[in-house]
């Protein structure tokens, strides 16, 4: 028994059963066809896609009405740097800044005012040990008058130009301070070298009489810059000062440092002022 052309064939046997191979040989070809049908319609839709976009960009890029390449405007130019100034550095190295020091090691950078004022400003000093009051107060240009024993030969002979004084008083406790001006810190290092005797008390105005007649005091010498300092400290009430009397030292070194203190801070700010100034 057989169908017409293009049926499926059967095996033999009383059965007459279907060639199951050869019906599985048929449909794996069938689904291959459909396969390379599927992916063929795919890589058609995937290039008809770029094309539409490659005709998309042509035509974005060709909306110039017409003009070449070397038609078209220019982009606007960039800012340049140079329309802004640039810091500029001097070759010239700057000088260095003023020493303190040389403002007050010679008469003539020293042009600062001078005087019991200025180096003893005010009515009283607040210092490391207290507050002390201010006495008296004098300023002479015969350094000599000023003095006790060799002190004024070693004054004179160096080129003293005057002494400026001022008494402080605490506790019963007073301290004469004295400032001899020279022109020169050399001159003023060999007149403390030289130094005997002391700066004389200085009394008056509520402070009585004290460091003289013979009485024992405590005396200091030093000097820095164009200026030698002394003081001379004893009581108020003349009696003789010993190894412990611990406030008179004291007080004789806390008058002495501020002293110090006074003379460089006129060098410093002298130094600050001439800093200040412009170039000439």
């Amino acid at each position: 028994m057989s169908f017409g052309q293009g049926g499926p064939g059967w095996g033999p046997g009383d059965q007459q059963t279907p060639d199951w191979a050869a019906l599985a040989d048929a449909s794996a070809a069938r689904n291959r066809r459909r396969k390379w049908l599927f992916i063929g319609g795919g890589a058609l839709a995937t290039a008809a896609v770029v094309a539409v976009v490659a005709t998309v960009i042509v035509s974005a890029g060709s909306q110039d009405d017409g003009k070449s390449a070397s038609e078209l405007p220019s982009p606007p130019a960039l800012p340049s740097d140079s329309a802004h100034p640039q810091p500029s550095f001097s070759k010239v190295a700057p000088p260095p800044p003023p020493n303190p020091y040389d403002y007050i090691a010679s008469a003539q950078k020293d042009k600062a005012p001078l005087g019991a004022d200025t180096l003893f400003p005010g009515t009283s000093l607040t210092l490391g040990s207290g507050v002390y009051a201010k006495g008296p107060t004098d300023q002479v240009t015969s350094c000599a008058a000023a003095t006790q024993g060799a002190l004024g030969t070693a004054l004179t002979n160096n080129g003293c130009r005057q002494v400026i004084r001022a008494t402080f008083t605490k506790s019963g406790v007073a301290v004469t301070v004295g400032v001899a001006v020279f022109d020169t810190d050399t001159a003023a290092k060999k007149a403390k070298e030289q130094a005997s005797g002391g700066i004389a008390s200085l009394s008056g105005a509520g402070v009585a009489t004290f460091c003289r007649d013979g009485a024992v005091c405590r005396r200091t010498t030093n000097s820095y810059g164009r200026y030698a300092y002394f003081t001379t400290g004893g009581f108020a009430d003349g009696k003789n000062v010993t190894k412990g009397d611990t406030p008179v030292f004291t007080a004789g070194d806390d008058l002495a440092q501020f002293v110090f203190d006074q003379i460089v801070a006129r060098g410093r700010n002298q130094a600050s002022a001439a800093a200040a100034q412009p170039a000439a």
